[in-house]
């Protein structure tokens, strides 16, 4: 690989990272336009169209019995963590839910250590405490009071994420099958349930969204779940999993970024304050959990 494909890698990721920050802001304002389920439902329709032409083309679509089951139950818990996203974005800042959601880096190894009965070394722990604090402080704004529910949303869905990563990580060790038909099936199976959800809300939703409203929609559908789906199977072909996880772990700080300059969000100090332990405290637990890692799978000495 030459320094121009490395960079050319890095600049996609980075380019993921960022839409996956706005995704925060573009949602904010469609649900002030439509249903929570409207704005899911008209999303993951787009998804699913785009995604039908990427897998028509794709040469690996390799689908069999288990693979459509493993599309199918984990397309229903996207939906389960997309929904509490969308709520939580709802009620809390667009910066808050970029924020709180990161802590995904964090407990997901903890419940993957669980899994495979392996701990994190104690230096993780400290690491995770000081991203957790972060949140307390985050949502205590300029001063300490109980989170609001749109946070408490936002932490269930990092929560119920690190539960479905875990989870199809285990359940597919070891299987092979065609990345982009089982994200296919999940996106078809996100539209569908979002759209029985509430189907008179949808309708009545998709007959009031303005032009700008389906623009947004198809930026959140197009970018924000096709593109970065495609950049991410290309990506770790052409580097490090563990490079490709620190820059798509830039999502929060590209969330408060774009929160504070597009959507005039503001941050006390305390939620600054916040904002930074979240952030150091996700990257330092990020890089222990990797050195971790590789430490384990290293093969032993001559002796």
């Amino acid at each position: 690989m030459n320094f121009l494909t490395r960079n050319k890698a890095d600049i996609m990721l980075l380019g993921v990272a960022a839409v996956w920050g706005s995704s925060y802001l573009a949602t904010k304002v469609l649900t002030e336009r439509g249903s929570v389920f409207a704005i899911l439902s008209a999303r993951f329709l787009i998804a699913a169209v785009i995604m039908l032409a990427v897998w028509s083309f794709s040469k690996n679509r390799r689908l069999d019995r288990r693979g459509f089951f493993i599309g199918v139950v984990f397309g229903l818990t996207q939906a389960g963590i997309l929904s509490l996203e969308t709520w939580g974005v709802k009620l809390t800042s667009a910066t808050n839910a970029g924020l709180i959601i990161s802590m995904t880096i964090v407990f997901t190894p903890i419940l993957e250590s669980l899994w495979l009965r392996k701990w994190l070394p104690r230096t993780y722990f400290i690491a995770a405490t000081v991203a957790i604090v972060g949140v307390l402080l985050l949502v205590s704004g300029n001063g300490f009071h109980a989170p609001n529910w749109g946070d408490a949303l936002m932490l269930g869905a990092a929560i119920v994420r690190s539960i479905h990563v875990t989870a199809l990580g285990r359940l597919t060790s070891g299987y092979s099958y065609s990345s982009v038909s089982v994200t296919f099936v999940q996106t078809v199976v996100c539209a569908v349930v979002f759209t029985l959800a509430d189907v008179p809300g949808v309708f009545a939703s998709y007959s009031s969204f303005t032009i700008g409203d389906w623009l947004d929609l198809f930026y959140l559908a197009a970018a924000c779940t096709v593109f970065a789906f495609l950049v991410q199977l290309w990506a770790v072909r052409q580097t490090s999993a563990a490079r490709v996880s620190l820059l798509l772990g830039t999502e929060p700080i590209w969330a408060v970024l774009i929160g504070i300059t597009l959507g005039s969000d503001v941050l006390g100090w305390l939620g600054v304050l916040g904002a930074l332990l979240i952030i150091g405290g996700s990257y330092r637990a990020q890089a222990i959990e990797l050195k971790h890692r590789v430490v384990q799978v290293m093969p032993a000495g001559p002796g």
